[in-house]
């Protein structure tokens, strides 16, 4: 698997397709080959004559992992997504971001505006504003030695699909130390490019869609229907909301 570096750490990422460019970033304990390859979003994607490209945030699959909470800020995962499109030489792509990806997308839409197309935040809503306030016990899940004893729901939902994907745990309890931090309401407002909300109709992490639609300029809500957080990724629902958005704001055939 191809690498660049970033802030002085490697990084892990991949190309699929020959398109129009789509950045897809992960949520927390995740990676890409897990939100974006196994679920078909990559399939989907290509298969509309986009190129997918996918990135292992810091912290996560086969990119390095820091143990350091001070390296996982929101700005310092953007400008890892900042710095992949300027190593594939790519001035302006439409990106994805999934929960904590979405996050680290909202946040690069407002820093670098000129290079994002448009903007698919799925799985966060209003809790981009209001921050995640299961956090914690997330952080405390992450670092019991076992699942035995660990009844928070979300803490316990979260450790066992760190356990499943092999993550590093101390990484990622450094990781949402830092990387929740809530974007300013105001700074929200000031994010110009086209995006679409998309949270499931069961979920109860991300927030609603429709208030963080409405205080976009140009924002949309979709909700995709019978979906918690973590079952939402995949659907098929999400993936024809999401190409019917890009065709609107960068359709691939323009590009071709």
């Amino acid at each position: 698997m191809p690498t660049f570096l970033s802030d002085g750490l490697t990084l892990n990422y991949q190309t699929t397709g020959t398109g129009p460019p789509v950045l897809c970033i992960h949520g927390f304990a995740s990676s890409g080959q897990v939100n974006w390859v196994d679920v078909g979003w990559v399939k989907t994607l290509v298969d509309a004559d986009y190129q997918a490209i996918t990135l292992d945030n810091r912290g996560h699959g086969a990119s390095e992992k820091p143990h350091d909470p001070e390296r996982y800020h929101p700005q310092d995962m953007m400008g890892d997504a900042v710095a992949l499109l300027d190593h594939l030489g790519i001035e302006r792509a439409a990106i994805l971001g999934y929960s904590m990806g979405g996050r680290i997308a909202a946040f690069m839409a407002y820093d670098h505006p000129e290079r994002v197309a448009c903007l698919i935040l799925g799985g966060i809503g209003m809790n981009l504003i209001n921050g995640l306030s299961d956090g914690n016990d997330i952080i405390a899940g992450l670092r019991a030695p076992s699942l035995d004893g660990l009844t928070h729901p979300t803490a316990r939902q979260f450790r066992i699909f760190a356990d499943h994907t092999k993550s590093d745990r101390k990484a990622l309890a450094a990781c949402i130390e830092t990387s929740r931090a809530p974007m300013a309401r105001a700074d929200v407002r000031l994010i110009s490019v086209p995006v679409l909300v998309a949270v499931g109709e069961a979920d109860t992490m991300a927030g609603p869609p429709e208030p963080l639609a409405d205080l976009l300029t140009l924002g949309e809500a979709f909700t995709i229907p019978k979906r918690d957080h973590m079952r939402a990724t995949g659907d098929r629902a999400f993936k024809a909301a999401g190409l019917a958005f890009l065709d609107r704001h960068f359709p691939a055939n323009r590009h071709s």
